[in-house]
């Protein structure tokens, strides 16, 4: 598959992404890149030898940063020591880094957070240089200054066994377009497992960003922040959707133990006893790699009363301000996003690109994960703006100098629902609750 300049066009139907923050949204203690030492280092030279980049991502996911490292340390005579770091607990650890004052120099993060925000470089000569054509809608500003920049795109979308399916003999839609609504493909997918003796219909990622995808497609708002920047109840189409999603789980539709006690659904999918699997793009490299005793493919996300997904942001690129580690971190942010650099990163990685003008060609050797690409960038296209309402509002928090959600209660309340411990009611209180103690 072949991404050209095209994908510009494509991306600007979701300009609505939230990512340019006007000045005026303080954030608290927010310093500028000259502010001072932040980490070990004793000054502003650029005469360190080696700097610390963590991220947190498959083997798969991590290849490109290591083939940009070697070639950055025969350029610059900097090495770049990659930590990949294990994504529970990585929030905590950054921030445990961060009271100890032993950040690492660069990192990919999932999100921005008050207690480091202000240690970081401004990365605005990279996110800015007009060879980079990096989308300016996708970047998090705050008085002037680039906080970060995202290492690529991420949405939610389902994969199929598509041996289950053709055993069956059931279609499957190609084209977003003309997807298949949810009871559609419930009703596909039931006849397929009975045809098949599978196992289960559909495992779900256990994961709040993925249950948003579910709700948005079945017309909800989600958990969504009021004017005074807490959570409110939400609509009951959002209560509605969360009761529909709890009835799935009934051990033929999808396995209580996942939502319910939290059994590994990636696991599940590749033992070829599940008919379909709602995750996200960055499955694709691993599917390409690890799949091999049955034929899968991406599908369309079924919709409800809408046409929508989760849209995010990968990784989000910083630079710590840690002395003399300081220049050359900056100088590898700026390397990893070179065009040249940042295809490679994205073919080897299995990246949607957050740059336009690129010629990617992906070295996968199946069809199934070159035809996933085109079909998330239509997916995309087509979602609703209420897709990325998820990123919005972290960000919104984040700039208004509040703590960011490092435990969201989604999980645990929707488990208890599932395991018939409390009813939808109390679910969503406790969801609304739990978020708001966190945000202060």
């Amino acid at each position: 598959m072949t991404t050209s300049a095209t994908t510009r066009g494509r991306l600007m139907r979701w300009r609505w992404l939230p990512v340019t923050v006007a000045a005026a949204l303080a954030l608290t203690a927010c310093g500028s890149s000259s502010d001072g030492d932040s980490g070990g280092g004793s000054g502003g030279g650029s005469g360190a030898k080696s700097i610390t980049f963590w991220l947190s991502a498959s083997a798969a996911q991590a290849q490109g940063y290591h083939d940009l490292a070697k070639e950055f340390e025969a350029k610059e005579g900097v090495k770049v020591e990659i930590v990949n770091v294990p994504y529970d607990g990585y929030q905590d650890k950054l921030r445990q880094a961060a009271q100890a004052n032993s950040l690492p120099d660069a990192a990919s993060v999932p999100s921005l957070d008050t207690i480091w925000i202000n240690q970081l470089q401004d990365l605005g000569a990279t996110a800015n240089a007009p060879a980079n054509k990096i989308n300016k809608d996708l970047l998090t500003v705050q008085d002037g200054k680039v906080l970060c920049i995202p290492s690529d795109l991420t949405a939610a979308g389902l994969f199929v066994n598509k041996s289950l399916f053709e055993k069956a003999k059931v279609d499957i839609p190609a084209d977003p377009d003309k997807a298949w609504t949810w009871d559609e493909f419930l009703a596909a997918a039931t006849k397929v497992r009975t045809a098949t003796n599978a196992k289960y219909d559909l495992v779900y990622d256990q994961s709040p960003a993925r249950i948003r995808a579910f709700i948005y497609g079945h017309g909800g708002k989600g958990f969504q922040l009021g004017p005074d920047n807490k959570y409110a109840t939400p609509d009951d189409a959002t209560v509605q959707a969360l009761s529909k999603f709890a009835s799935l789980n009934d051990d033929k539709v999808m396995p209580k133990s996942v939502w319910g006690a939290g059994a590994d659904p990636n696991a599940l999918f590749k033992s070829g006893q599940v008919v379909a699997y709602f995750s996200g793009v960055w499955q694709v490299a691993d599917f390409a790699e690890s799949i091999t005793d049955f034929d899968w493919a991406s599908a369309p996300t079924p919709v409800g009363t809408i046409h929508a997904t989760d849209i995010n942001l990968g990784g989000k690129v910083v630079a710590f301000n840690n002395g003399d580690k300081a220049d050359p971190a900056k100088k590898w942010v700026d390397h990893i996003f070179q065009p040249a650099n940042y295809t490679k990163l994205a073919q080897v990685n299995g990246y949607l690109p957050v740059e336009s003008g690129l010629t990617l060609n992906y070295p996968f050797k199946n069809k199934a994960a070159l035809d996933a690409f085109q079909l998330y960038l239509k997916e995309i296209e087509l979602a609703d703006p209420i897709s990325s309402y998820g990123h919005q509002s972290g960000t919104k928090l984040l700039l208004a100098g509040k703590s960011s959600i490092q435990d969201d209660p989604t999980k645990v309340e929707m488990a208890k629902l599932i395991n018939g411990q409390q009813d939808v009611k109390k679910t969503v209180d406790n969801i609304v609750s739990g978020l708001n103690q966190q945000i202060g």
